[in-house]
């Protein structure tokens, strides 16, 4: 009996210290997370000797992992900001920066609010401009015939990348937002709030949404007084109709890592299944064409941000990479 104890342990201690080929580390944006850890879940189906842990603690968190070179890869709902880039050229960090998917930032409310029809930007900014703290309390301030209730306001932490993207597409600058509203990196926390909240409005990532659909009521978002109310799809994302919440989003890679074979072979079949697993789980896949200028950047070992010197809200991938490849 204690032979067969002892033969049960050392295969028990094998399992736990299984010697890999190769370990990849990610982390980041719990929006890009979904794509990514599904990517990784179909790699490990055929390489089951390289180990990818995929971790989730915000793009802002997730790109202070990746400077401090404790990940090889990080997820970023945002483009890398000056400020950390120049942090990753004083530590001698070249990144290589890819675009993997488009997400359309959704709008909600909790699905017995039976007035909001749309809303404007401009209505978005009311509820969420700095000024507004305070302020702007009740749903009747934010338009005419609305009722007289409490809007109670539910989105990202400051260390999201979807916080900054949001406010940059609303308020006009990243980061500039009311602090009196509930926030969390978690989206799943934001779910909650609005789904148990009958004055609740919040945003977050389209697949959140989508994973979460009977439980909140979708906004369909107007660009401007005289635009029609477009909700965000595929169709909408990827033509940039639904504007001004259509963002791309992006893999972060450690030059130094991109250089391992199993990194490149991850990174090659990311790009090749990207786009049937981003239509499994919710989020918006890059036109073919755009993929393969992607890993065309990758492959070539192109360092640095398309976007170090212009904003991502409206921006066409194509035609940056296309004036890339010039």
């Amino acid at each position: 009996m204690k032979r067969i104890l002892y033969v049960l342990c050392l295969i028990l201690l094998s399992s736990c210290f299984k010697a890999y080929k190769g370990k990849i580390k990610i982390d980041g944006s719990s929006t890009v997370y979904p794509l990514t850890e599904a990517v990784a879940e179909e790699f490990r189906n055929i390489e089951p000797d390289i180990r990818i842990t995929v971790g989730v603690s915000g793009t802002g968190g997730g790109f202070k992992k990746f400077i401090r070179r404790e990940t090889d890869i990080s997820n970023a709902s945002r483009a890398i900001s000056k400020k950390e880039a120049d942090q990753c050229k004083e530590l001698g960090i070249e990144f290589i920066e890819l675009p993997v998917s488009y997400d359309g930032l959704a709008v909600v409310v909790n699905p017995a609010n039976a007035f909001v029809d749309y809303l404007t930007v401009d209505e978005l900014k009311t509820l969420w401009s700095p000024a507004s703290q305070g302020k702007i309390m009740r749903w009747s301030q934010v338009r005419k015939g609305w009722p007289d209730q409490p809007v109670h306001l539910y989105g990202a932490g400051t260390s999201s990348g979807t916080y900054d993207y949001f406010t940059e597409a609303i308020n006009g600058k990243a980061k500039a937002s009311r602090g009196d509203y509930t926030a969390s990196e978690d989206d799943n926390v934001l779910v909650q709030g609005v789904a148990s909240d009958l004055n609740g409005l919040a945003y977050f990532g389209l697949a959140y949404y989508l994973e979460n659909k009977a439980k909140l009521k979708l906004v369909p978002i107007k660009y401007d007084a005289h635009s029609k109310a477009v909700l965000p799809s595929e169709a909408t994302v990827q033509s940039g109709e639904y504007k001004p919440l259509a963002r791309p989003e992006f893999i972060y890679v450690n030059k130094k890592s991109a250089s391992d074979p199993h990194v490149h072979k991850f990174i090659n079949f990311y790009m090749e299944n990207a786009a049937a697993l981003a239509r499994e789980i919710g989020s918006v896949p890059l036109p073919a064409d755009v993929y393969k200028l992607s890993f065309k950047r990758f492959v070539q070992g192109k360092t640095g941000s398309l976007f170090q010197d212009r904003s991502v809200v409206g921006a066409n991938l194509r035609e940056l990479f296309m004036e890339e490849n010039k």
